[in-house]
């Protein structure tokens, strides 16, 4: 089994990211900050504008170390990547089924069927959990709802209906999301969906939480040999993680939406850690993006025990435990691919 490594994160715009011999170095104003070595680490994730040095950027895609450039608000910039790994009969098929619907219509339904079923589950969680702070009631009938919507993607053979049916399962299960926000209501509230930009507080949050989780995606398919570009949901534009987009949709309320909501369930996130800007934009702070970055770390050395492999693994091993079964099935070893159930 793979070893869970660490992501270094910069959050701070004006530092420069160096290699000196075996390690990186975390510089500002030619002020060495962090030394760290390579070896310890799977992933790096900076936020500045400063940039690295071209030295580590060889040393890491040398080593298969994922370097994501991102912008001071999380959005994906770019990313270095070196020499393709693993099989290229694997990426071959990879690309012969994303160009099939017939092919692409079984993984894409299996991986929405994932993300319908882990979203009720949480909102399950919540009655069960939170029954006197929350409408059980109003849920439920969501959850209801959630199970037709799975009903009706079990028959379903076209590719424009599945991504009909994953909206309006997303649509049910944001109307009820606000319910599971049990402190500080007034600043931390969700009346909606909203993105570039964020318009609440939670949004941003979310928006931040799912920048993270698909950085970690397009590492493990990457990692596993497979192209992270080409999706069989998502489809093909340049400069977008197609595959890891698709990867990351049976664990967005799993693994980001109720990060998110702990984070404000137990006030770790504050008002303060957020900016509004003129045009309604609202975005995380330095202190705020750092906080739940080191709580995104620790979150990800809980336990989970994985439905398929009946194995206890670590959360952040997930992407990479979902990038194995997704390449195992385009080998042709498994008959259909094992989405993630949660309960």
């Amino acid at each position: 089994m793979r070893k869970l490594l660490n992501t270094l994160y910069v959050t701070t715009p004006e530092r420069y990211l160096a290699l000196d011999g075996e390690n990186v170095l975390v510089l500002e104003e030619k002020e060495i900050l962090i030394r760290l070595p390579l070896h310890n680490l799977e992933g790096i994730v900076t936020f500045g504008y400063t940039g690295a040095s071209p030295a580590l950027m060889g040393a890491c895609a040398k080593r298969g170390i994922s370097l994501s450039f991102m912008n001071q608000n999380g959005q994906f910039l770019a990313s270095v990547s070196g020499e393709n790994k693993g099989n290229v009969i694997l990426r071959k098929q990879q690309y012969r089924i994303s160009d099939s619907l017939e092919d692409s219509i079984p993984i894409a339904r299996n991986m929405i069927i994932g993300k319908i079923y882990n979203s009720k589950w949480v909102l399950e969680r919540a009655t069960r959990d939170h029954a006197l702070q929350v409408d059980v009631d109003a849920i439920k009938k969501v959850t209801a709802n959630l199970d037709e919507h799975i009903r009706q993607l079990l028959e379903c053979d076209s590719m424009d209906s599945i991504r009909g049916i994953e909206g309006n399962a997303a649509s049910q299960y944001f109307s009820a999301f606000d319910q599971l926000i049990l402190q500080n209501k007034e600043e931390f509230f969700f009346e909606n969906r909203n993105r570039r930009p964020p318009l609440d507080n939670v949004n941003a949050m979310l928006s931040f939480a799912y920048t993270l989780l698909a950085n970690e995606c397009a590492a493990a398919l990457t990692a596993v040999g497979l192209d992270a570009y080409v999706g069989f949901l998502h489809t093909d534009r340049p400069g977008r993680t197609s595959l890891a987009l698709d990867l990351m949709e049976e664990l967005r309320a799993v693994y980001a939406d109720r990060f998110v909501l702990t984070l404000i369930n137990k006030k770790t996130i504050k008002p303060e850690h957020f900016v509004k800007k003129e045009n309604g934009a609202v975005l995380m702070n330095d202190t705020g993006r750092k906080t739940m970055i080191s709580a995104w770390q620790g979150r990800k050395r809980d336990k989970i025990k994985h439905p398929f492999l009946g194995d206890k693994i670590e959360w952040g091993l997930l992407p990479h435990v979902q990038a194995l079964l997704l390449a195992r099935l385009i080998r042709g070893d498994l008959d259909e691919y094992p989405v993630f159930l949660w309960k």
